[in-house]
């Protein structure tokens, strides 16, 4: 037996799968489950350095200036 999950695209999907739960060809574990999702800075944490994070810290300060002087 193997344990797949899977993502339902279109609700007509969900009596399909229903369905073969009932002919016993598939057994729903779990409904409307929702996958925990990192925080974005525990995903990104330690991608850059931080003389690169700096640097870009102030490239985007300049770029904002320029931008409120136009």
């Amino acid at each position: 037996m193997e344990t797949m999950l899977i993502q339902v695209t279109n609700h007509k999907a969900v009596g399909l799968i229903h369905e073969l739960e009932e002919l016993h060809l598939i057994k729903v574990l779990k409904e409307n489950f929702t996958a925990v999702k990192p925080k974005l800075s525990d995903k990104y944490k330690g991608i850059i350095s931080k003389a690169e994070g700096k640097n870009l810290n102030e490239h985007i300060k300049q770029m904002r200036s320029e931008w409120n002087n136009i």
